[in-house]
């Protein structure tokens, strides 16, 4: 059985790892059934380690929203809402609009920070270095366009509806093709808010926020399906 786990010097630590993105990709691929308690002794079976590390995965993935707790102890599969997540992509599409048209324009250093650092990201992931948190550096690209803006408060609220979707979003990015695209795409709106045609920033901004909501709702509702259906079949 192939459990990602490579051979050379192997520390606590990277085995944490190890299982954090194997619990993490079974979870988002929706390979564990609702309500089925994920515990540690068959967690460490499947993926050949100890129980430390599957521990200390649990903890990671319960943080991120991806597991919740359960009343007798132990954890279980969050279930992705995705009625909620529609209505916050509504209220992200809207704070980022209102972000962009504002009255005293952007801030040209902020912006071409940022494109910077996009462009040098889109250099190393197409070398192959991307993980399953890329949705954070998602996360950070929006931030901060945001934040060249100068509303801080804006900027926070923003940040808050990022941390209520961050675990469904995760959807959006399991394959190397998807983390190219946004990367792209994310450049060709910092390139033309540094040339002033908010017209065309808020066209690209919003094709942007649309693809990435179809990808997510896309990927959630088969992940869901998936739960559903493979709780059924172990009955």
């Amino acid at each position: 059985m192939d459990t990602g786990v490579h051979t050379g010097p192997v520390t606590p630590r990277s085995l944490t790892q190890v299982a954090y993105d194997a619990l993490k990709h079974r979870l988002l691929m929706g390979e564990f059934p609702l309500g089925r308690r994920l515990g540690e002794v068959a967690l460490a079976e499947l993926l050949e380690v100890s129980r430390t590390p599957i521990r200390e995965a649990l903890t990671r993935l319960h943080a991120e929203g991806l597991i919740v707790r359960l009343p007798e102890g132990g954890f279980s599969p969050t279930a992705p809402d995705l009625h909620t997540v529609r209505e916050l992509y509504d209220v992200r599409k809207g704070l980022e609009l209102t972000a962009l048209h504002a009255d005293d324009g952007h801030d040209s250093d902020q912006l071409e920070s940022l494109l910077d650092d996009w462009r040098q990201l889109g250099i190393t992931t197409a070398q192959g270095d991307f993980g399953a948190d890329f949705v954070l550096h998602d996360e950070d690209f929006h931030l901060r366009l945001a934040a060249a803006s100068g509303n801080q408060s804006l900027t926070d609220l923003l940040a808050h509806v990022n941390q209520r979707i961050r675990f469904v979003r995760m959807h959006d990015f399991l394959t190397a093709d998807r983390v190219q695209r946004t990367i792209k795409e994310h450049i060709s709106i910092t390139e033309a808010l540094l040339t002033g045609d908010r017209a065309l920033t808020e066209t690209r901004l919003v094709r942007h926020l649309g693809i990435s909501r179809r990808v997510v709702e896309r990927r959630a509702a088969m992940a869901l399906s998936r739960m559903v259906s493979t709780g059924r079949g172990d009955r």
